[in-house]
């Protein structure tokens, strides 16, 4: 048996109809592929009630507990790749980058390449001894596009993180949500933390950590608004699960929102905004981008 941490993940499968255990376990394991998944299984790092798992598609019933005890890696170290880059702003501290919808901002189990950290560490010297994440202060989902800022040294680094925490930086988002809005701005205060149903999402729970998102509404379509959100924190899928959380869950989101939505390349949800001080200059620095085509493109179809 390949040998392995001390801290495995578990699963219950609550579906009334029977599933293969490659297929649920992908599913609802984010981190992993089905071929990753498979090898687990190959491997005997999976259990099922508490009994080595020998085959990818056994079919798992109600009440099935699932046990993932995941294999030790080799530690692993960003590698400069040639992929295409959108510059906003660089000097030798901070870069200002857009990331596109559909990349992964750095390596992880599944994405070990093709990301944006490949992509900066190809275009640009950044000194951090963070070998699979240099220079990420911040970052946004795999299918949200816009803004990130990248901090090149450590002094950027720590002042960067620092405002981050002390929210005194910008981060601005737009997006298009289901529904309409009587009311023309709000405030969402809900605390966020893992899912307790499935460990693929993110949750509204009691016990989670701190989250604070403010919206206004810019426009208002036939079953759909745009809003311009502001983060006062930063965790993981907060405006997704918060915009789900009051009634008017992000178009598109495959994970947050209804099968029932606009057609694009996952939620249209775009990081318009981004504002700093600048590290060594301590001058206001402030950029806006425009959504990708896709998003323009939807928009112009609901004004109709």
């Amino acid at each position: 048996m390949t040998k392995i941490t001390d801290e495995p993940i578990e699963l219950v499968f609550n579906d009334t109809k029977k599933a293969r255990l490659d297929n649920f376990a992908s599913e609802n394991l984010e981190d992993f592929t089905r071929s990753q998944i498979q090898k687990f299984i190959k491997d005997e790092n999976i259990l099922v009630n508490g009994e080595t798992a020998t085959k990818a598609g056994m079919k798992l019933k109600h009440g099935d507990k699932i046990t993932l005890v995941i294999p030790e890696e080799k530690p692993m170290k960003a590698v400069p790749q040639d992929i295409p880059l959108d510059v906003i702003y660089e000097d030798e501290d901070v870069l200002v980058v857009n990331k596109p919808q559909g990349m992964v901002v750095h390596p992880a189990a599944g994405h070990r390449d093709g990301t944006l950290v490949n992509a900066i560490l190809y275009h640009s010297k950044i000194n951090d001894d963070d070998m699979v994440r240099p220079g990420i202060v911040h970052r946004i989902d795999k299918d949200t596009s816009g803004l990130l800022m990248v901090a090149k040294n450590d002094l950027a680094k720590r002042s960067l993180m620092k405002q981050l925490k002390e929210k005194t930086n910008l981060r601005e988002y737009v997006a298009i949500v289901h529904g309409g809005f009587e009311e023309s701005k709000g405030k969402i205060n809900a605390p966020l933390g893992r899912s307790k149903y499935d460990r693929k999402k993110q949750a509204v729970v009691d016990d989670g950590r701190n989250a604070v998102t403010h919206f206004e509404v810019l426009e208002q379509f036939e079953n759909y608004s745009l809003l311009k959100l502001k983060l006062e924190t930063g965790r993981t899928h907060q405006i997704r699960v918060h915009m789900q959380y009051i009634g008017h869950p992000v178009a598109g989101d495959p994970l947050y929102g209804p099968k029932n939505t606009l057609e694009g390349n996952g939620q249209f949800l775009h990081a318009k905004t981004l504002g700093f001080e600048h590290p060594r200059t301590h001058e206001w620095m402030q950029f806006s981008v425009e959504p990708p085509k896709i998003f323009l493109d939807t928009l112009k179809e609901l004004r109709g």
